[in-house]
This record gives structure tokens, sequence and C-alpha cells, in this order.
């Protein structure tokens, strides 16, 4: 759904060519002031013509692929101000008879700019070293004629380029994310470049939003499922304002996968603001059953999402006002829809529960409402202050859908691990200047590089600590190894990481396994707001994984994470005797732990969840 905004606000097209930043860029254009919209890449010269101006973004596939996204080259003939991101600015030049070849070296990862061209337009303000986030396997090897290199780097020859006279510019890395220092003052100056005014804000979208939402709507009503977190509760208070409660069913689901105690604190915080227009059911041994000798986890996100449905059903059956033209309401924001494919050139990373097959259907008949779909989280949280929620509601830590059901990983064998020494001796020999040793765990997990889904192994580090260090040896590790998109750190004294067998355990989603997790889920997060961290940071998962140095046993990640809209996210670095004290705990209270593992890794390449 997207808002029919007037057109007396200055625009921006972002071609969405499948990158997971397209919606990002378009996302930082609206936090600048200046109103977004994506556009297909196959568009019409004539229907960007409103356009102030356009940006390309980037994608997962190869400029040169017979699979690239189609696209309208007459777009180049546009008469405003053009730039290409990534894939965009690839494209751009081998379109305008340059050339693009395979890096040497794949980079994902911050990199340092050297600007060649400080008087450039889009440089304004800018150092002449800057640090910015690159995410690409491609790079272009010979610029277009009339063409001029404005930046590189120590590993990419060509990392930004423009055509002053067409007001064309390209730039390979990525200015959009959170890593790029000073990448939304380029953005900004681009926009200047484009003659833009800076008169859009969220209070713009949210009176938008709730007019759009009673035309949708009609006389009908809306059923929600309220998981608690910060969407699902926004998307709920913005539903019943635009509607009136008598209109709104909200529905909180214990699937089993909730934090300790987490219904119950639902339950209290929502009723404590005045939201009596919810029921609570109990459906976690439905979930568990639904799982049993379940591994793989888009088959883990599929079945839990196709469950929620199920209990939905069954509930919505028992109510007379509910009908089968009720809509069903969802807390979707924009990550969820990017990351499971949902845009058209988009790479899967994974179904989101909310985006599964059934979900999708309804989707398209038309029986679903989701208010927040445009949003990312930032936006949430500020639309969530605009409708006067309580901060204890709008400033929770995310928490996905499917809750510990994604951080339970599984295994459908066990035994002793493989052997990786060939790629670990690799590693090791690529780190040598940090004091660090490199094993291979034997459990894959998600991740995003070069801007598809990838499936591969953590690489556990043992020895010095220095979080500059172990940064840098993470970026190095998953730039040269493809079967590496995940680094951790070993915060426990237990040595035998460091050579010892280790063992994978088999087993699935059962109930045993997830209290575990909740009891460490539970000890983390009581640390962290016992020591005053928890503010400091914007979520901290905490994973179990089948993997231990003694047969049968298992071990637990720390995933803490800064972010601002989770399309990207930076490690965060706890303080060191911190982390200790906190691995401490868990290897006292928790049985059958043998190892305390802290991940290392920003998104890209690894995304924030483990599944």
């Amino acid at each position: 759904r997207g808002l029919n905004m007037t057109t007396n606000i200055d625009k921006i097209g972002v071609l969405d060519f499948g990158g997971q930043y397209a919606h990002l860029i378009a996302n930082r254009v609206r936090r600048l002031g200046v109103y977004s919209e994506i556009v297909n890449p196959n568009s019409s010269l004539d229907s960007l013509s409103h356009f102030h101006g356009l940006i390309f973004s980037g994608g997962p596939h190869s400029v040169y692929e017979s699979t690239a996204p189609e696209f309208n080259t007459a777009i180049l003939d546009f008469s405003k101000p053009i730039l290409g991101i990534c894939y965009g600015h690839q494209l751009i030049c081998q379109t305008l008879e340059g050339k693009v070849y395979t890096s040497q070296v794949k980079e994902y990862g911050t990199s340092s700019l050297n600007i060649t061209k400080p008087d450039s337009k889009l440089y304004q303000g800018v150092d002449q070293n800057e640090i910015m986030w690159m995410s690409h396997g491609d790079e272009v090897s010979q610029i277009p004629p009339g063409f001029e290199i404005t930046a590189n780097t120590d590993d990419c020859a060509v990392a930004s380029v423009e055509s002053e006279e067409r007001s064309i510019y390209g730039l390979q890395y990525h200015p959009e994310v959170t890593h790029s220092i000073n990448g939304l003052k380029i953005i900004e100056n681009f926009l200047k470049i484009c003659n833009c005014s800076f008169n859009w804000n969220i209070q713009n979208y949210l009176d938008q939003s709730l007019s759009d939402i009673r035309k949708t709507v009609g006389d009908g009503k809306v059923f929600l499922l309220v998981s608690g977190g910060v969407d699902s509760t926004v998307a709920f208070s913005l539903l019943n304002q635009a509607l009136g409660k008598e209109n709104v069913y909200g529905l909180h689901i214990d699937n089993g996968f909730m934090r300790l105690n987490e219904t119950a604190w639902v339950k209290d915080a929502l009723e404590e603001n005045g939201f009596d227009n919810f029921h609570v059911v109990d459906a976690s041994q439905t979930f568990l059953d639904n799982l049993i000798e379940v591994y793989d986890p888009q088959e883990k996100r599929k079945i839990i999402g196709n469950t929620f449905l199920d209990v939905k059903e069954s509930v919505t059956s028992d109510i007379d006002y509910l009908d089968d033209q009720c809509l069903l309401g969802q807390g979707t924001i924009y990550p969820d829809t990017i990351e499971s494919g949902g845009t058209e050139h988009a790479s899967l990373i994974k179904t989101h529960h909310n985006r599964v097959d059934r979900i999708q259907s309804l989707i398209d008949q038309g029986l679903v409402i989701e208010p927040l779909a445009d949003l990312y989280k930032d936006e949430v949280r500020e639309l969530g202050e605009l409708l006067q929620l309580p901060k204890n509601l709008v400033w929770r830590h995310p928490f996905p859908g499917p809750g510990l059901g994604v951080r339970v990983l599984c295994s459908d064998t066990g035994g002793k691990s493989t052997d990786f020494s060939d790629t670990e001796s690799l590693i090791n020999s690529k780190i040598s200047e940090y004091n660090l040793t490199a094993r291979v765990l034997p459990v894959k997990s998600v991740g995003v590089q070069g801007d598809a889904r990838s499936y591969a192994h953590p690489c556990l580090l043992s020895g010095e600590f220095d979080w500059d260090n172990l940064s840098k040896a993470s970026t190095i590790i998953t730039n040269n190894f493809q079967d590496i998109n995940r680094v951790i750190y070993r915060v426990d004294l237990n040595q035998g990481w460091d050579n010892s067998d280790m063992y994978l355990k088999n087993s699935y989603l059962s109930k045993d396994r997830l209290d575990l997790l909740r009891l460490a889920d539970n000890y983390v997060n009581s640390f962290l707001q016992n020591e005053d961290l928890y503010d400091s940071i914007w979520q901290m998962p905490v994973a179990l994984i089948p993997v231990g140095l003694v047969q049968g046993n298992e071990s637990i990640v720390l995933r803490p994470v800064n972010s601002t809209e989770a399309m990207t996210a930076n490690f965060s670095r706890l303080p060191y005797d911190k982390v200790g004290e906190l691995s401490s705990i868990l290897k006292s209270k928790l049985d059958g732990i043998d190892g305390i593992f802290y991940d290392v890794t920003n998104k890209p390449p690894g995304t924030i969840e483990w599944e």
C-alpha cells in the first residue's frame, strides 16, 4: 500500500534492482526530509517525469548475467540528476559503454574511501578520507566516456564516478547504511543537486495513514496478532485510533517461543495502557507438535507462520462479529518484506512468518492490511511516540515473531564434527597478526552477502581480546572465505575450543531446549538491566547452538547489536569485564553448556538473527 502524496511534495524515485538496501535508500531520503517512492527499473521515461531525481539501488545480481533485472535504458536520458549505488553504479557504467568485471577481492565491510575530486558537488562537506561500507563481488574496470573517477579504496580503483555535464553519479559503496560515516551527507548533497525541498516528516505519514486505513477498511473490522513487540503494538494503536476499539480485535498467541513470563508481561502492559480489545490464547503445544523433527530454518519459519494462521482461524470461528471478510492486520515493516524477497527483484534472505504462502494469498485477495509496511524500525518508534505510547512499549528491544524458535539452531545429524583443518589453516594464515586462533563450527547460519542470501558456517576465534582487532579479523575472514558468513569470539575460559574435538548434537525444537534458552535469555536481559547496559544496545539475541566439546552438550551465542532500522547493524562492543561476568553467570547457572561465544559480525554479512 503506497501513500497518495500530494503533487506539491518533491519526490525522489528509487529504482529497485532487488538490493537489500533499495528500501533503505528510500528510507534515508525520507529521513532527510524528502519523500521517496520505489519504482520499477523497467518503467517508461515519461512515467518518471514527476521525480526531482532518480537513485538506482544495489542488487544481488551481476550486470552481465542473463538473469539480471530488466532495465529500460532510456531512463539514462532522464533530464534530472541520477545517482547509482553499487549494482546501480555498475549498471550505469556498463550501459554507457564502460566495463564491469568480477572483483579479485570481494568486499563486505568498511573501507577507507579516498576522495580524489574533493570539489565534486557530491562530496561537499565531507573529508577527503571517509569510512564507507562495501558489499560487492563485481566492480567497474573501465569507466564510460565523459565520466571521471572521483574516489577509490585500496581494493577498488573505481569507488565513485561522475559526469557533471549529464549530472549522473555512481558510487560503488553504500552511503545509505549507518556504517558509512558521512554517507547521509553524500545523499543530502545529491538531494540538493536535485533542488529538492526538505519538507517531509513522520507526522505527514501518520495523517495519511489514518485516512488510508479508514478508506481501506470502510465499515469492516480488523483482526490483529499482537505479540507485544514494538511493531505489532504500534500497529494495534494506529488501527485503534483510525477505526475505534470496537472495530479492532487483538489476539496475543503464546506460541511456546516467548521469553520467560513474556505473555503475562505483555497482557499487563497492554491493559495498563488502555487496550482492552484483545485476548490471549496459549497454543504452545500446537506449535511444538508441528515442529517435531524439523531442522531446516526456512521450513521452521514457514511452519510457524502457518500455525499462527491455523490458531487465528480457530479463534475467529468462535467470534460471532468476525466474518470471512474481516481483514487480517499485521505489524509488518519494510525489512520483513525485503528479506522475504517481497520486492520484484529482491533476493530471498529468509521467509518471515508474516510472509508465508497463505499470508501472501490473503494479501493477493486484498484481505490483509499492514499499516507499517512502508516504515523502518526507527520510523515505527517515532510513530509510536506520536501515538503517545509509553517508552516501555516503544523502546523495547526487538523480538522476532517466531521468538526463540529462530534462536534455537537444530541439526539432523550428530557426532564428531567434520574436519575443517584445511580451511582453518588458511584462515589462521590470514589473521596471524591478531594473535587469534580460528575454528570452523559444524553448524550453519543465515547471512546476507552481496545483497543475496548465504547459508554458511560460523568461524570461532579464540585468543587475545581487542574489539578493533576482532572487528578487522571478522571482516577479513568473511571477505575472503565464502563458506564463512559469521565470526564469533570465545568469551568463556574453556581453552579446549582451541584444538579439542567438537561434537554436533542431533536435536530439534523441543521444550527442554527452549526452556534452557529461556533461562539463558532471562539471565542475559536481567544482567543488562542491572548493569545499566540495556539502553546502550539496540537488541541482544541469545542463541543456542547444538555444538559442544562433549557429546550431547551445547553452546550459547551472545549477539548484541546496534542499529536503527534493522537492515544494517554493528556488533555492540560491551565492556569486556562485563562480558566476562555475564559468561561466568551463564556457565554457573546453565547445565550442559560448553561454550559462551560473542558474535562479532556486522550486518551484512551476518543477519541479526542466526536463522
